[in-house]
């Protein structure tokens, strides 16, 4: 039995033999093959703590175990679904594509293993194929590594309140063999030109494309320049610093406590800074200064004291960045006269 599994392992060569030419299309799985990592708990977890609170954080990490006895010994669907439930349940749509756009693209960008990007970024016709939801993973795909199509496994949501069941819709987590229909569904008779993955359930899709290639787990794999992605990181929310590894995310609620803590005994000392009164030249009335001179000013202050560089970015760059325009819309009365 472990003889036929190795034989069908050895099926697929190495990604490190495949030939620099460009290809028309592939197909490729994301944890493990375009991401060095191949545990999506981490994105989980920022999702369960940036969208949810950290008491659902806290409850996804005392449920890993259960989560890796059912991915290694039941079913990889089912240790996949437990996830999203942990994560999702109860959570709005909005919410969860508000961390899908501002909170995951950097810890996803930092994580692109470089030998299987430049494989992917030659090809035309660039589809990614996952079991993580497509919600969580479209946003970075489309806009940092210039995918076309995300393939993903689809969230169920109530249609009356606009949240996350938690459960999924049929056909179920795209892993195995719902690869390969999704696959055959998207790429019709023509098959993808290359199909990379790095499990053997990648198999089942993997088999129906031209050329067909494992990417081998390596701890020493190279990271794809930041500089080198289709956009840049410029604005990043969250309250998160490292990626929510399990040791990382338990070190985080170990030491919850014992910081706010911390935080009341700086405060009892009075180590808390309060600003000097603004001068009076420096004011709207006595100064003659704008307002918004006045609050430049008072931001470069804050900052100062905080230790934080400010930019030269206005708000209506940002607005330009972020959504196209300047932050002006028509109103409802202009657009009816």
């Amino acid at each position: 039995m472990a003889a036929a599994a190795h034989k069908k392992a050895s099926k697929f060569p190495s990604i490190t033999s495949c030939s620099g030419a460009a290809h028309d299309s592939i197909a490729a799985d994301l944890d493990g093959t375009l991401l060095i990592s191949g545990s999506s708990f981490p994105y989980f977890m920022l999702v369960a703590i940036e969208a949810g609170s950290l008491l659902r954080g806290l409850v996804l990490l005392l449920s890993l175990p259960i989560v890796i006895i059912a991915y290694l010994f039941i079913s990889e669907a089912i240790g996949i679904q437990i996830l999203i439930f942990i994560s999702y349940a109860g959570l709005k749509v909005r919410d969860i594509e508000l961390v899908s756009r501002a909170v995951l693209p950097r810890f996803y960008a930092a994580d692109v293993r470089a030998e299987s990007f430049e494989v992917f970024d030659k090809c035309k016709r660039k589809v990614v194929v996952t079991a993580n939801p497509t919600i969580m993973v479209e946003p970075f795909v489309k806009d940092f590594l210039g995918g076309d199509k995300v393939l993903g496994t689809e969230i169920e949501v109530n249609p009356k309140t606009k949240k996350a069941t938690g459960f999924v819709k049929k056909p179920g987590v795209l892993v195995g063999k719902l690869k390969r229909l999704a696959i055959l569904k998207e790429f019709g008779e023509t098959s993808p030109d290359l199909g990379i993955g790095d499990r053997e359930s990648d198999h089942d899709f993997m088999s129906i494309c031209k050329e067909g290639y494992m990417v081998p787990r390596s701890k020493s794999a190279t990271p794809v320049p930041l500089d080198q992605l289709k956009s840049k990181i410029i604005f990043h929310d969250g309250r998160l610093v490292q990626r929510p590894t399990p040791l990382n995310a338990l070190i985080t609620f170990i030491w919850i406590p014992f910081g706010f803590i911390l935080s009341l005994i700086r405060v009892y000392f009075n180590l808390v800074r309060f600003l000097d009164r603004l001068p009076e030249e420096m004011t709207c009335k006595g100064g003659g200064k704008t307002a918004i001179e006045v609050a430049n000013n008072v931001q470069r202050m804050l900052g100062s004291v905080l230790g934080f560089e400010c930019t030269a970015l206005t708000r209506k760059d940002k607005y330009l960045l972020l959504g196209g325009n300047d932050g002006k819309v028509e109103s409802m009365y202009n657009a009816k006269k």
